[in-house]
């Protein structure tokens, strides 16, 4: 298979800690604004780094190397994978539309013959969602060329997909094409809405309209619980519904609601995609950046919901996305590498010295074009909320059973040494600063240490007993942090006499 082993695979691939790119330490970089001109950057950085112009096509990482974290696509994975390059292809039309470059223009034709090349036959590909992709890729770059190739082969991708929608589990496309690893998800299902709804509209067909309808009220159905979603449906029966969140899932779906209201006028589906918005904006970015998702194909997820986020923002005339996704492109490019200008996986944190892939780049390129420029001058603080679920973890579950927390989880059961959770931190100016971590403490007292900058500045930071696991308590510290980028670390090590059980809920008041 050439995108992604396996669905547990993607899950890991969106929750495990950086493998490839280490991000820096506590070290504060120079204030750039977001401009038309750093969006040029950005692209020109992504492009020279990993285009190859003979073939095409874009490589995989960044150094044009094979790594095991994602040996998949031609050539034994020195070129991107199926899926990858279906996003990597919207980077591209992300810059044409923003520029109206000729040169972005003739990628657009070009990357398609690379890929073809590459892939001689698409269906040779068993997985429905990355067939998917491409329909909706083509789509789009029939809208911006008008060239009828594109349109035939996204009717014809379309076609082959929606031939795997019946009534199991209710409706809705599979995602495997050979039978093996039983699901429909959101990844799949979404994409296809928002194909068809292009397609009604570049043929006139309804029936286009009606399929569309029909896969969207199965994701309502199955997969959405009042704003949060879920990310698919397994097991036999009736199926087991698996809560998985990614960013890529809100965005999909927020796009498939946004497609289906300008095709309709009706004003639930405006609602459906505000909500979908809404929820991953509060839940699924910390201190209102993007989180980080992990490597490999977690890293583009972010990329999916910048995309569909904006055209909602266009639709609406959203003042409140446009200033997050303004903050969030600042982010990108802040915490860009300046020898190349690649960006990284972690939007919060400097861009490391290893390796950079493909997808997590294309996703810092795009926003940048997508976006326009605001010319602010200074770092991104935030919102002062840090929610522990959503920083980068080492060695600590998640949970959400207990009542009264903050977000969409917290850490718990956590007690063994060498466990951490990272918490990238940016602010506007240097000085001291009170951070308050909100804990629950139904073993008695705890105790953690608390590392700034590679400074531990609390080896034994007293976290009192909150008499249950329901009971939430609150202790503060003051720290001083640079201007830019800080890293402080909430950490377990029985050598500097850490001991107990903790559940921690959030870092705030930053």
């Amino acid at each position: 298979m050439q995108s992604r082993v396996s669905t547990g695979k993607r899950m890991l691939s969106a929750v495990l800690a950086a493998v490839i790119i280490g991000a820096g330490v506590g070290v504060p970089q120079r204030a750039e604004a977001f401009t038309a001109a750093q969006a040029d950057t950005a692209m020109s950085g992504f492009i020279t780094k990993f285009y190859d112009a003979s073939a095409k096509y874009f490589y995989t990482n960044s150094d044009h190397q094979i790594h095991p974290e994602h040996a998949h696509g031609p050539n034994g994975g020195l070129y991107t994978d199926f899926w990858w390059e279906a996003q990597l292809w919207e980077t591209v039309m992300d810059a044409y539309e923003r520029t109206g470059s000729q040169t972005y223009r003739t990628m657009i034709d070009d990357i398609y013959t690379g890929f073809n090349s590459k892939y001689p036959n698409m269906m040779d590909n068993d997985f429905n969602d990355d067939l998917g992709w491409w329909a909706l890729a083509c789509m789009r770059a029939y809208e911006l060329t008008g060239t009828a190739e594109y349109r035939n082969r996204a009717s014809f991708l379309f076609d082959q997909i929606y031939a795997f929608n019946d009534a199991t589990y209710g409706g809705g496309i599979w995602w495997k094409r050979d039978g093996t690893s039983p699901q429909k998800n959101i990844a799949t299902n979404a994409p296809m809405v928002m194909t068809a709804i292009k397609l009604k509209n570049a043929t006139g067909d309804n029936a286009y309209l009606t399929k569309a309808q029909g896969l969207y009220n199965w994701i309502k159905s199955r997969l959405v619980s009042g704003s949060k979603l879920s990310d698919h449906v397994e097991g036999t029966g009736n199926g087991t519904v698996v809560g998985w969140e990614f960013s890529y899932n809100y965005g999909n779906f927020l796009g498939a609601a946004l497609a289906l209201y300008q095709a309709t006028g009706s004003s639930g589906y405006l609602t459906d995609a505000n909500n979908a918005a809404n929820y991953a904006i509060n839940n699924l970015t910390l201190s209102n950046t993007l989180m980080y998702e992990g490597e490999n194909d977690g890293a583009g997820f972010k990329m999916i919901f910048a995309r569909n986020l904006n055209k909602l923002r266009i639709a609406t005339g959203n003042a409140t996305y446009l200033n997050f996704l303004q903050q969030n492109a600042t982010q990108a490019f802040n915490h860009r590498r300046t020898s190349d200008n690649v960006i990284g996986s972690d939007w919060s944190a400097p861009t490391g010295s290893g390796y950079v892939q493909s997808l997590a780049a294309a996703a810092g390129a795009s926003i940048l074009q997508l976006v326009p420029a605001d010319n602010y001058t200074g770092y991104i603080a935030g919102n002062g909320n840090y929610e522990a679920e959503n920083a980068r973890v080492n060695g600590i579950s998640t949970e959400s059973t207990q009542a009264g927390f903050s977000g969409r989880g917290y850490l718990a059961g956590w007690n063994a040494s060498g466990t951490n959770v990272t918490f990238y931190v940016n602010q506007n100016t240097a000085g001291t600063r009170t951070i308050t971590l909100r804990y629950a403490g139904g073993a008695g007292n705890a105790s953690r240490y608390v590392s700034v900058n590679g400074t531990v500045v609390a080896a034994n930071l007293n976290f009192p007993g909150t008499g249950s696991w329901g009971a939430w308590g609150t202790v503060t510290l003051n720290v001083n942090l640079n201007a830019g980028q800080n890293t402080i670390i909430v950490g377990y090590d029985s050598a500097k006499g850490n001991g107990n059980y903790v559940n921690l809920d959030k870092m705030y008041g930053l």
